[in-house]
């Protein structure tokens, strides 16, 4: 999910006040760090595609596809963005006006923005309190007639548990469509992995993303070769051969100098994962014994971590002693969809979905990259663990 700032700026991570000593900001985000130790590889991948002159579709769009599919299992397609995976999707699957798709009202914008744009009503439902994601109970108290579509958010780097909603969903006709923007390399609790199950899975690699880009783009994954071929005319307007059109789909096309520059850092990915892994790991053990509440992790399912957002009813509080200390932060996200004046229409009050609503008001992420330096993460939970007057680590 996109932040509104470039992520190496130094408006992306507040600035150091007195309180701070003179040290250096810990960013809540730097890309830099990473160009530094990988910087030609990517240099190499764009002067190979400026060479080849080959600017849409062709070689690296190809090359990158199979070398995604490989690693996600499942087949890929390159598309503009992660908010155009999604639409390409619901588009692919003929959902518009008359039609109903649930999802969470805690996530990014993009995820209910869909299915609006479909022409389609978005039905959100609460959220589990602890993970985050998705309450399965409550929406299967949720759907009606008119319910074709249901888009589960896998939040943060950890997946909704797919087994029980796609089997559910199956056994109504209705299609699950996952957001798994935030979570490339993870699996749910029985080892499922994004597209595996569902009719498809859109990701992101918004520059901030565990595996990023140098400017938007995003993918689906799918199990099905012939929806993956769908979604391949869909990116296309349509186009069934050269100008000639089935349907009208839109231009989701990734170019190749973006495919070129990702499949330069596919390789990495797992280690850049498992870095993110350690990190919360310290946090989870440093930030134990204080009153946050940190990420819960769902047994035996892999999470990424693309986040690491703690809670705490003083989350204002803590963020501004953060923030004085020249400790990035962030609150991911402040406010739910069913309350966004776009959706007043859905006729949404305040308290509707009392989950979603409180996790609003109290979550917020700390820095977690793979390039944060040990003193960093110690300095970190250093500062959290001064706001409720605990002592530093040794």
């Amino acid at each position: 999910m996109p932040q509104s700032v470039h992520p190496s700026s130094p408006t992306a991570s507040p600035e150091v006040d007195g309180d701070a000593g003179g040290q250096v900001p810990v960013p809540m985000f730097n890309l830099t760090r990473q160009y530094d130790s990988i910087g030609k590889e990517l240099e190499a991948a764009a002067r190979t595609v400026l060479s080849r002159t080959e600017y849409i579709g062709g070689t690296a769009v190809n090359d990158f596809e199979q070398q995604l599919g490989a690693f996600c299992q499942c087949q890929a397609v390159a598309v503009s963005s992660g908010t155009d995976a999604i639409l390409a999707i619901l588009m692919a699957l003929k959902i518009g006006p008359g039609d109903t798709v649930i999802t969470t009202p805690f996530t990014f914008f993009a995820t209910g923005g869909c299915i609006a744009r479909t022409g389609a009503k978005p039905l959100f439902v609460d959220i589990n309190p602890d993970t985050f994601l998705i309450d399965q109970s409550a929406m299967e108290q949720s759907v009606n007639s008119s319910v074709r579509g249901i888009i589960p958010v896998h939040l943060f780097g950890q997946m909704t548990p797919m087994k029980s909603l796609v089997k559910w969903a199956c056994d109504r006709g209705i299609s699950v469509v996952e957001d798994a923007a935030q979570s490339i390399g993870a699996h749910d609790p029985d080892g499922v992995v994004p597209g595996e199950l569902s009719v498809a899975a859109a990701l992101s690699f918004y520059p901030t993303k565990n595996l990023g880009a140098a400017g938007d783009a995003g993918g689906v994954l799918t199990r099905m070769e012939a929806f993956a071929n769908r979604i391949r005319q869909t990116r296309q307007h349509g186009e069934v051969s050269r100008y000639m059109h089935e349907f009208v789909g839109g231009n989701f096309r990734l170019d190749a100098l973006q495919c070129a520059i990702l499949s330069a850092k596919l390789p990495y990915l797992p280690k850049w994962n498992q870095r993110r892994i350690e990190i919360a790991d310290f946090y989870d053990h440093a930030l134990a014994d204080t009153d946050v509440k940190p990420p819960h992790r769902i047994a035996h399912a892999r999470h990424v971590f693309h986040q690491y957002v703690i809670r705490t009813p003083k989350r204002d509080e803590l963020k501004d002693h953060l923030t004085r200390l020249g400790i990035g932060s962030m609150v991911y996200y402040p406010k739910p969809l069913h309350l966004q004046q776009c959706f007043a229409d859905l006729g949404y009050q305040a308290g509707a979905l009392p989950n979603a609503e409180a996790a609003c008001r109290e979550v917020l992420a700390l820095p977690i990259f793979p390039e944060l330096t040990e003193a960093e993460i110690v300095r970190v939970a250093n500062a959290v663990r001064h706001f409720f007057g605990k002592n530093a680590l040794p």
